[in-house]
C-alpha cells in the first residue's frame, strides 16, 4: 500500500525527485572523495614534509567540501518542497473522497478516524518522503561507494565489512520487525482518544447536567493510558536501535585499528590509507544507520498508508449517473414510487412501499413515532442514501439519474440537527446564496423570526458563530438554518423536525411568514408536534416504516388510529402541563 501510494502521488514530482537523486549522488561522491584526499595529505604530504602538496590538496578538500555542502542544501530544498506538495495533494484527495461519501461511508469510518487519517496518518507518510529525499537516497550511494573506495585503500581489511554490516542490518531488522504491530495499534489508539475527546467536547453540557465528569475523566484516562502503553512499547523497541548501531560502530572502529596496526607494522598499508579505510568503514556504517532510521519510520508510515488507501479505495454507495441529466423543467414536484430502503446487513427494511407526491404550493407533512423512518425518508431526497427499491423522482426524473449539483440546487434542506460553521452569521447564511446582499440576509432572517436576536448580537450580521453554533441556543440555530434555506429559494423545501426547539407562538409566526415565500415550492415537513402540521395540505402517517394514513388533519382523526393516538397523547400532555 505504501509503495502504491507513493508511486501514485509522487508521479507529478518526477523532475524535482530526479534533481534530488542527482544532487545527492554528486554530494555523496564528494563526501567519499574526502577521506582519499586526507590519506594523500598524510602519506604524501605530512610523511614527506611536502608543505606545498598539503596546501594544494587541502585546497581541493575545501572545494570538494563546498560542492558537497551546496548539493546537500539544494537537495534538501527540493526534497522538502516535494514532500510538502505530496502531503498537500494527498490531503486534498482524501478530503474530496470523504466529501463524496454518503452517510453510510461516513458512519462506517467514523468522523474521528477520518480526521486522524487526513492529519496524523498523512503526516507520517509525508515525513517518510522528507527523510527519503534527505537521507535514504544518499544511504545506498554512500554504502556502495564506501565499499568501492575502501577496497581501493586495502583489500586485506575488507573482511571486517563482511562482518559488521550484516551484523548491524540483522540486529536492526529484528527490532523493526517487532515494532510494526505496535505502530499499527498506535494509530487505532489515536483514533480512540480523538473519538472520546470529540464526544466529551460536543456533549459537555450533557456531561455536566448529569454530573458525569468523573466517569468521562475515567473513560478518557483509559483511552489515554492505552495509547501511552502502546507508545511506550514502541518507544522501548525504538531506543534499542541507536545503542545497537553505536555498539557495532565502535566495535568496528576498534577492530580496524587493531588489525590495521598489524598490517601497518608489516608494511602492507600506510597510516594514511588505514585512516581512509577507517573513515570509509564509518561512512558505510553511517549509511546503514541512516537506512536504519528510515526503517524505523517505514513501519509506521506503512500502517498509515494502509489507512489512507482504505479511505481512497472506498467508493461511495451513492454514485452519479454515467450520463446524468443536467437540465430540468421547473415543476417543483417530488414523487416517491414504492420506495424501499434497507441498511446493509439489516434483517428488515427501514422503509417499505412508500408512495406519495409533494407538489408546488402544497405542504406535505410526515409524522410518526420515534424510529418510524421519517428522517431516513427525507435523507433519500438529497441522496444522503440511495433507495434500495422503487424510485424517488424530482420534477419527473429519478434522482439517481440527475447531476448531483443540479439535484442539490433544487433542494433546501434544514436537517434535524442544524449545523452552523465557525464564522459569522452572514457567512453561515451565505452558504445558501454566496452573492446575497445584506438586505437579502435581513429579509430571510425576518422570515425565519431570527432578526430580533441577530440585531441584539454584537456586530449583527458579522456576529461571530462558534463551530457547530454552540454559542447560540437550539432555537436560534434552527431559525438561522431555516433562514439559510430560505435564502436559497429552492423548488423543494425539506424541514426535518426543524421547528421542535421553537415555542408555539414563534412556530406559528414562522410558518405564517413562510407561506408566501414557499407558495411556488413543494414543502415537506417532518414533525413530532401536531400543532406544526395541523394546517398541512397532506399528512403522511408512518408506522414501522410503512404508510398507515394519508390525508388532512380532520380526515385522519377519523380514519387513522395511529394519528388519532398521537394527537390524543399530545393533547393529554398539554392538559397535564
Amino acid at each position: 500500500m505504501l509503495a502504491r501510494l507513493l508511486r501514485t502521488y509522487l508521479r507529478p514530482y518526477v523532475r524535482p525527485l530526479s534533481a534530488v537523486v542527482l544532487l545527492q549522488l554528486v554530494g555523496t561522491m564528494a563526501s567519499l572523495y574526502l577521506p582519499s584526499l586526507n590519506a594523500d595529505i598524510i602519506d604524501k604530504g605530512i610523511a614527506q614534509g611536502d608543505t606545498g602538496y598539503i596546501l594544494r590538496t587541502g585546497g581541493w578538500m575545501l572545494l570538494v567540501s563546498a560542492v558537497q555542502i551546496a548539493c546537500a542544501i539544494v537537495a534538501v530544498y527540493f526534497g522538502a518542497r516535494t514532500a510538502m506538495g505530496f502531503g498537500r495533494d494527498l490531503r486534498a484527495a482524501i478530503f474530496q473522497r470523504v466529501g463524496a461519501f454518503s452517510a453510510r461511508e461516513v458512519a462506517l469510518f467514523g468522523a474521528p478516524s477520518l480526521i486522524t487519517r487526513n492529519t496524523n496518518d498523512v503526516q507520517q507518510v509525508q515525513m517518510l518522503v522528507v527523510m527519503t529525499c534527505t537521507m535514504f537516497v544518499a544511504a545506498p550511494i554512500m554504502c556502495v561507494g564506501g565499499v568501492i573506495m575502501a577496497l581501493r585503500e586495502d583489500v586485506g581489511l575488507s573482511w571486517l565489512m563482511l562482518v559488521s554490516v550484516p551484523a548491524l542490518a540483522l540486529a536492526v531488522g529484528l527490532i523493526v520487525r517487532r515494532m510494526v504491530p505496535q505502530f499499527r495499534l498506535m494509530q487505532t489508539r489515536i483514533d480512540a482518544v480523538n473519538r472520546v475527546l470529540r464526544e466529551q467536547i460536543t456533549g459537555a453540557r450533557v456531561v455536566r447536567a448529569f454530573v458525569r465528569e468523573p466517569y468521562e475523566t475515567e473513560r478518557f484516562g483509559v483511552a489515554n493510558a492505552d495509547l501511552t502503553a502502546t507508545a511506550l512499547r514502541a518507544g522501548r523497541l525504538m531506543v534499542l536501535i541507536f545503542p545497537t548501531v553505536m555498539l557495532v560502530l565502535n566495535a568496528s572502529s576498534v577492530a580496524v585499528l587493531w588489525f590495521g596496526a598489524f598490517r601497518v607494522d608489516a608494511g602492507q598499508i600506510q597510516i594514511g590509507a588505514l585512516t581512509a579505510f577507517l573513515n570509509y568503514l564509518m561512512q558505510i556504517l553511517m549509511s546503514v544507520m541512516m537506512a536504519t532510521f528510515m526503517l524505523m519510520m517505514v513501519p509506521r508510515a506503512a500502517v498509515c498508508a494502509e489507512r489512507v488507501v482504505e479511505v481512497l479505495d472506498t467508493e461511495s454507495s451513492v454514485t452519479p449517473a454515467a450520463e446524468p441529466v443536467t437540465d430540468l423543467r421547473a415543476r417543483a414536484e417530488l414523487e416517491l414510487r414504492d420506495v424501499r430502503f434497507q441498511y446493509p446487513g439489516a434483517e428488515e427494511p427501514v422503509l417499505r412501499d412508500i408512495s406519495f407526491r409533494a407538489e408546488a404550493g402544497r405542504t406535505t407533512a410526515i409524522i410518526g413515532s420515534t424510529g418510524a423512518g421519517k428522517t431516513t425518508l427525507l435523507s433519500l431526497v438529497p441522496r444522503l442514501f440511495d433507495v434500495t427499491g422503487g424510485a424517488l423522482l424530482v420534477d419527473g426524473v429519478d434522482v439517481r439519474e440527475l447531476d448531483p449539483d443540479l439535484l442539490w440546487s433544487r433542494i433546501g434542506l434544514v436537517p434535524q440537527r442544524p449545523y452552523l460553521f465557525s464564522g459569522t452569521v452572514a457567512s453561515n447564511l451565505r452558504y445558501g446564496k454566496p452573492d446575497a446582499t445584506d438586505d437579502e440576509l435581513w429579509t430571510c432572517l425576518e422570515i425565519a423570526q431570527a432578526r430580533d436576536f441577530v440585531e441584539e448580537m454584537p456586530g449583527g450580521l458579522e456576529a461571530p458563530i462558534a463551530q457547530g453554533g454552540t454559542n447560540v441556543s437550539g432555537g436560534q440555530r434552527q431559525r438561522l438554518a431555516i433562514a439559510r434555506a430560505v435564502l436559497r429559494r429552492p423548488e423543494i423545501y425539506l424541514f426535518d423536525d426543524s421547528f421542535s426547539a421553537l415555542d408555539l407562538s414563534t412556530d406559528a409566526r414562522l410558518r405564517a411568514a413562510l407561506r408566501p415565500v414557499t407558495a411556488h415550492s413543494a414543502v415537506v415537513i417532518v414533525a413530532q408536534r401536531v400543532s406544526t402540521i395541523v394546517d398541512a395540505d397532506q399528512i403522511i402517517v408512518l408506522e414501522d416504516g410503512a404508510i398507515v394514513g394519508v390525508g388532512r388533519h380532520s380526515d385522519l382523526l377519523d380514519t387513522c388510529p395511529t394519528y388519532a393516538e398521537i394527537v390524543e397523547s399530545q393533547l393529554t400532555a398539554d392538559v397535564a402541563a
